[in-house]
């Protein structure tokens, strides 16, 4: 089964991923992991990709679009892909399912993850780990047992991420909805459409992904 996740940042596409991959036998496709791993194999595309970023341009959609055609034609993809961060586009859209279609493939669900801005921003804004040992907690909704002390390795010494912070977040959620707002009628019109509730808990996002994958 071959399925696009979207949401913004924050949102938990990772996680829902890593769960499918894992019980699924599918394969997450991070655009951003498939440029690294064709620049770091020497290939052709990876020499061409290389070449553009260097320059400091964007790499081009019909690019993007071999560098994915090169990735499920892999063995470890037969059992279908997770694409996450692809298309961002209406034409980035038609180009993948031309791209499927030339190879006898298609897309069965697009995943929409649903989120609350305001949540999700109070989601994102008061996430920390551990230094030591990367342990995640919350300022509100996960804060270690006993304060400034990590629960799983006692490490004293906690990280923020730089970009969690409301202006970085709101910026993030604009772009967010900019880019995918083409491609809900898009994917709508084509009938694989689906929305989830992302703000619930991870297991019962995981439940109607699963139910939304069996046509429930």
């Amino acid at each position: 089964m071959n399925i696009i996740l979207l949401g913004p940042p924050g949102a938990g596409k990772g996680t829902q991923a890593q769960r499918l991959q894992h019980e699924r036998g599918m394969v997450q496709l991070s655009t951003g992991d498939m440029l690294r791993a064709a620049v770091a194999s020497g290939s052709e595309l990876g020499k061409k990709a290389k070449a553009v970023m260097e320059r400091g341009e964007l790499v081009s959609d019909e690019l993007m679009i071999r560098l994915i055609e090169d990735r499920i034609a892999q063995p470890d993809a037969a059992k279908g892909f997770i694409l996450d961060g692809f298309p961002r586009t209406e034409a980035q859209a038609e180009a993948l399912d031309r791209m499927l279609a030339a190879k006898g493939a298609k897309l069965d669900r697009v995943i929409e993850m649903a989120v609350d801005e305001a949540a999700l921003t109070e989601r994102i804004v008061g996430r920390f780990t551990c230094a030591k040992c990367g342990t995640g907690y919350h300022d509100k909704f996960k804060r270690p047992k006993v304060e400034g002390v990590c629960e799983v390795c006692g490490s004293r010494e906690f990280t923020r991420r730089k970009d969690d912070n409301i202006e970085t977040v709101k910026t993030r959620m604009a772009a967010y909805k900019a880019q995918t707002a083409p491609l809900l009628p898009y994917y709508s019109a084509e009938g694989v459409l689906r929305k989830v509730d992302g703000m619930t808990g991870m297991d019962e996002v995981y439940r109607q992904i699963t139910a939304a994958l069996a046509g429930t």
